[in-house]
């Protein structure tokens, strides 16, 4: 027998990191949701471990980039042995010292650290997860979505204006939808995942060994006692979950018999799945995450692409659920899904790498960083510069610090935190009505002006005495006018 419940503007499927920071920023901006989960409870492993800038940013905005931090480590070097017993210690790409980059090199973490960071966020917030509750059906009509979800063996309705499919690459919202997820599956590129506590072994660095049959790779995993351990399994090699290969693996192709694995936490067989969605949407039904592409962990993309998914949509639900112009969300695959086809053309390279060299390989570099994601192009990206400039509408907005308030120094991320449209205008404009406006002063007189003392704000954003500059709610730019057009603005806003 099914029940019907009250409405939420969004049911969420899937409570992964995605799902998670879809429903934080669903719950912040006041959108009723529900976010079921069909597994019982938190899922173990540590899974997706690398945190690039571009989400730490991301997290900074929710207000838990410091709890995220404090259980990772950042720019964590490599210690490779080759297979001559050679060893090289390298540490990936970082931007020490740049103003305009506050998080500077991919943090280490285990992706499960990300969901209980997300999930205390969540519940600060008024939301929860609901474990054990499974999306059976749905079906679409003017009105909306119902669904039926399963709990404890009761069926129940649900009415919603929305559903996401956050639920991963066997996704049953995109499989019910009938959105093609075109691709393949490469079975010559295998992986052991395990969870593992080892001794010998220190955890200074994540280790790796190369070996004329394959790498395996031993990754301390920060605010734990485990390693990540990583085998690649070429065809004709043995796949099995158990100690006992695990460690015949290690031991062959490291050399050494004085590291010891113990009983793993969490396995796995990863295989090269590489996919993407036709569409991300079918009417009120939309994808995020793993449901709408998968891809290598070459470079650590996912669950950071998973993330920023969130984080474009959940702004966008929220301003057509208060009266916004339905058409916005028409711009969320327009500007997520090209980002999934450049994340998919670098899981192909590194893949092909992988397959050349019987390796995964592992590169952490500009290309892999997120900070050059953005939306150019898009319908909401708008501007009156050059092609050649340096800063155009849908980058990624920088930040700057040395900024003076009345309230003390502060950076840029600082005044802009909070997913909220905000404008800096670096002229004389008024304020615009229900806008937070900077100013940007040389003599402070109110609680939004700042003094960019060094100049670090007017040359991050290649700003002039006349420049206005509209920030997104996701931190990216939406419109940039050096002829200081205050109707520039009102009209950007007007059409949503």
């Amino acid at each position: 027998m099914s029940e019907t419940t009250l409405s939420p503007q969004v049911l969420i499927v899937g409570a992964g990191p995605t799902g998670l920071m879809l429903a934080c920023e669903l719950v912040r901006r006041g959108v009723s949701f529900r976010l079921v989960e069909a597994a019982p409870g938190p899922q173990p492993g540590s899974r997706g471990k690398g945190i690039q800038p571009r989400t730490l940013e991301v997290f900074d905005d929710l207000g838990v980039v410091d709890r995220v931090i404090a259980h990772g480590r950042m720019a964590m070097p490599i210690r490779s042995t080759a297979p001559d017993g050679q060893v090289a210690v390298t540490i990936g790409e970082t931007f020490t010292g740049r103003p305009d980059i506050p998080y500077p090199a991919t943090l280490i973490t285990p992706e499960w650290r990300i969901e209980e960071t997300l999930r205390l966020r969540l519940a600060e917030l008024g939301g929860a997860v609901e474990f054990g509750a499974a999306l059976d059906s749905f079906e679409q009509s003017d009105d909306g979505v119902s669904a039926v979800v399963v709990k404890n063996g009761e069926a129940e309705t649900v009415a919603a204006r929305w559903l996401v499919g956050c639920d991963g690459g066997h996704s049953v919202v995109r499989k019910q939808a009938g959105i093609a997820f075109e691709g393949e599956t490469r079975d010559e590129v295998r992986m052991i995942v395990a969870d593992v506590e080892v001794d010998g072994l220190d955890r200074e660095a994540w280790h790796m060994w190369r070996h004329d049959e394959g790498l395996v790779f031993l990754c301390p995993l920060p605010s734990t006692d485990a390693f990540q351990y990583q085998g690649s399994i070429l065809p004709g090699q043995n796949p099995d979950l158990s100690l006992a290969n695990m460690q015949a693996i290690l031991d062959r192709r490291s050399g050494r018999a004085d590291i010891r694995l113990h009983e793993p936490e969490w396995s796995s067989l990863w295989r090269a799945n590489i996919r993407l969605v036709d569409r991300y949407r079918e009417g009120g039904v939309f994808l995020a995450g793993d449901a709408a592409h998968i891809h290598s962990p070459a470079g650590g993309q996912g669950m950071n692409t998973g993330v920023q998914d969130a984080h474009n949509l959940g702004w966008k639900l929220a301003a057509v659920a208060k009266g916004a112009s339905p058409a916005l969300l028409d711009s969320y695959e327009a500007e997520r899904r090209p980002i999934a086809v450049g994340v998919l053309a670098l899981s192909n390279a590194r893949l092909a790498e992988a397959i050349d060299e019987k390796s995964i390989p592992i590169r952490r570099d500009a290309t892999t960083m997120q900070l050059s994601i953005g939306y150019r192009g898009s319908v909401l990206a708008r501007d009156d510069r050059d092609e050649t400039a340096p800063l155009r509408a849908g980058d990624r907005a920088p930040d700057a610090t040395k900024l003076v308030t009345v309230a003390g120094e502060r950076r840029l991320f600082d005044l802009t935190r909070g997913g909220r449209f905000t404008l800096l205008s670096f002229g004389a404009t008024p304020a615009v009505s229900g806008l937070r406006t900077l100013h940007v002063v040389e003599h402070l007189a109110g609680p939004d002006d700042i003094a960019d003392t060094e100049g670090q704000l007017a040359c991050a954003y290649g700003a002039t005495d006349r420049t206005l500059v509209l920030i997104r709610p996701d931190g990216y730019v939406g419109l940039i006018s050096d002829a200081g057009d205050v109707s520039a603005v009102t009209d950007y806003l007007a059409a949503l």
